[in-house]
Order: structure tokens, then C-alpha cells, then sequence
């Protein structure tokens, strides 16, 4: 099979995927510092040939793929984008193809970017509710075949980052200064408050154009587990 990796990040997911399924992965991305390490890594793992990562927006990847995931990219889209995002999913997956979008999310309905979050951590960032998404995957002509909501797990992995970027702030103070760690000790830790009294989730949602393209029921996700 062959994968398109949005926002692949700094590579992990994609030669994860390869290495447990055997898929060749394109990952893209429009970081590149992430990029050299995303690339490295699978220079290391002798891999370069079924799986690269390229610096390309996902509005110019072209052919078609039988699979396409997107993990932790759809915050950085902009409300405006949602429709052409979604066609241009539509677009590049095989028409028996399945797709899985992974976005931070909000369970009270839409809403707004704070402020200091806007301006210091994530310009132009936005976690969407799920009722902001969902019609421009029903206009893009999927079928949405499964969604599940994360709700306390990304609290957990935020102060799992808060604790160990803690334990190594004087490295950072050194690399950065204290006023970045003030900053980012800050963000860590609103953003685990966010999860756990502030209706912040992370929402899973599958997709295809095939009504055939899986099983009926849940019970393949597991498979193996």
C-alpha cells in the first residue's frame, strides 16, 4: 500500500508504519527542521526507498494513495481551508481508499484561540469542534466510517512533557533563556488544565469514499493488539 503522511512530523508515525505493515510512506511537511530529522531518521533505518519526507504543502501532492493519515496537522489548516483540505484529501485518496484525520479538539462547540497562545506558541492556531469539521467531510464526498474521542489521554502526555522538560530546564535555559522557559512551562501546563476542566479532547475520525472499504464492525482495530 502507499500512505501520504500530512504533516509527518518528525517522522515517527510513518516509519513506524512502515516497518510494522510494510506501506511505503510519503510524509510532507512544511518544517524543516523536523524534516531533517524525519529524513535522517530513515537514512539511518536504510529505509530511503519506501519511505521519504518531503517539504511540499498537501494543496500540491499529487497522485492518488490508498491510505492518508494526519496527526496533530489539522490545528495549523485555519477554518477558512476546511473545504479545500477536504477535497484535496478526497482527491488524492483511491477511491477504495481510507483516511484517518487525528486533530486537538473542543467538545463544548466552537470556539476561539486564547490570545497569549495565538501570539506566542501557535499563530494562527485552532482547535475546531467536531460539528466545525464534519460538514466539510460530508461535502468532500466521504463517508465518515468511525470517530472516537480522546479525552483525558493528551492531559496524561502533556504533563508527561511538563515533567521531563522540568527536569532538564537548566539545559534549556542554556540553549534558550528563562524567559522562553517561563513561557513554554506556562503553555505546558494550560494546555494540561485545557484537557482536564476546559472540554479540550483529541478527536479521532476515519473516513472513505467506499462504503465497502472496511469491515462492518470495530472488532479489526483490535486485531492484534
Amino acid at each position: 500500500m502507499t500512505v501520504l503522511d500530512v504533516g509527518c512530523g518528525w517522522g515517527g508515525l510513518g516509519l513506524g508504519l512502515h516497518e510494522r505493515y510494510g506501506v511505503n510512506v510519503t510524509g510532507i511537511s512544511l518544517s524543516e527542521e523536523q524534516l531533517k530529522v524525519a529524513n535522517r531518521r530513515a537514512q539511518e533505518a536504510g529505509v530511503t526507498e519506501s519511505v521519504q519526507f518531503l517539504y511540499q504543502d498537501y494543496r500540491e501532492v499529487e497522485g492518488t494513495f490508498d491510505r492518508i493519515v494526519s496527526v496533530g496537522m489539522f490545528e495549523h489548516v485555519g477554518l477558512p481551508m476546511y473545504g479545500t483540505f477536504f477535497k484535496t484529501m478526497r482527491e488524492r485518496l483511491a477511491d477504495d481508499g481510507v483516511a484517518v484525520l487525528h486533530t486537538i479538539g473542543r467538545a463544548d462547540g466552537p470556539g476561539a484561540s486564547d490570545s497569549w497562545t495565538l501570539k506566542y506558541i501557535f499563530p494562527g492556531g485552532y482547535a475546531p469542534a467536531l460539528s466545525e469539521i464534519v460538514p466539510h467531510v460530508e461535502r468532500a464526498g466521504f463517508y465518515i466510517t468511525d470517530v472516537e474521542t480522546l479525552r483525558l489521554h493528551y492531559a496524561y502526555t502533556l504533563r508527561e512533557w511538563r515533567r521531563r522538560f522540568m527536569e532538564h530546564r537548566d539545559e534549556m535555559e542554556k540553549i534558550y533563556d528563562a524567559r522562553f522557559c517561563r513561557m513554554w512551562e506556562f503553555f505546558l501546563a494550560s494546555a494540561e488544565s485545557s484537557f482536564h476542566h476546559a472540554y479540550h479532547v483529541n478527536f479521532h475520525i476515519q473516513m472513505s469514499p467506499d462504503l465497502e472499504a472496511l469491515p462492518l464492525t470495530r472488532d479489526y482495530m483490535y486485531a492484534g493488539a
